[in-house]
């Protein structure tokens, strides 16, 4: 029995990696996330062309949920016990197909684990995918990281608060914030506060045919998932080595 997450980036079919698409169609069953079994979640429409789709088997999860914790633990425990009854039944290889990578803030880690508990025996692995941080990085031209900067990336679901904690940390390094969208007035305070706000680029939608890069300064609204990259200060070429 093995069950494999596997990251298939942030929406762009051609940003699957070889290994990911090999493993997807070795695959006997392929799970994927959704907010309604009636509606195509972006990890399966991001599969379109790579994998037979007779194959496919949507779980529902409260994907936008955060304050219920008990209704998240329910579809956690659904979709875990439907995956545990499969490998359970076949034997076989089980994939679950992720937006981003399954080991960054990703459904998955809450999967496995119930898989794990229901399964002792299960071989759980996971394949790197393409996160939103460095798609927005390609999108806005922007190095993330170079010499001994360092990278700080903040989720924003619960307000912008921990942004600041963030950007003190960083110093001049690079900050990217995750689902922004929500807060946005107050994350465009907190980067405004620590002088940031020049550089700061906002991306949402990133990987699919409606992407879009724009200056924070020149946003009003965005989407819950848009992130946010706040770039290092760099006075020249190469003067954080």
């Amino acid at each position: 029995m093995r069950l494999i997450g596997v990251g298939v980036g942030p929406g762009d079919p051609e940003l699957l990696t070889l290994q990911a698409i090999r493993l997807l169609n070795e695959a006997k069953r392929i799970f994927v996330p959704v907010l309604s079994l009636d509606e195509c979640g972006r990890a399966e429409a991001t599969l379109t062309g790579h994998v037979d789709g007779e194959r496919i088997e949507r779980l529902v999860f409260a994907l936008n949920e955060r304050t219920d914790a008990s209704r998240r633990e329910r579809h956690w425990d659904a979709a875990g016990e439907r995956i545990a009854a499969w490998l359970a039944e076949t034997g076989g290889t089980a994939a679950f197909a992720t937006i981003g990578d399954p080991n960054i803030y990703s459904t998955f880690s809450y999967l496995a684990a119930t898989v794990r508990e229901l399964l002792p025996g299960v071989t759980v692995e996971t394949v790197p995918g393409i996160t939103a941080m460095q798609a927005l990085s390609v999108a806005s031209g922007v190095p993330l990281v170079e010499g001994s900067e360092p990278l700080v990336l903040v989720p924003l679901a619960r307000g912008a608060g921990g942004l600041r904690e963030a950007l003190a940390y960083a110093g001049h390094g690079t900050v990217v914030a995750y689902k922004g969208g929500r807060h946005l007035a107050e994350v465009v305070t907190e980067v405004s506060r620590a002088e940031r706000l020049e550089d700061t680029v906002l991306g949402s939608h990133l990987g699919l045919p409606d992407e879009k890069v724009t200056a924070l300064s020149a946003v009003d609204e965005a989407p819950y998932l848009s992130a946010v990259l706040i770039p290092a200060r760099r006075a020249q070429r190469g003067g954080a080595i």
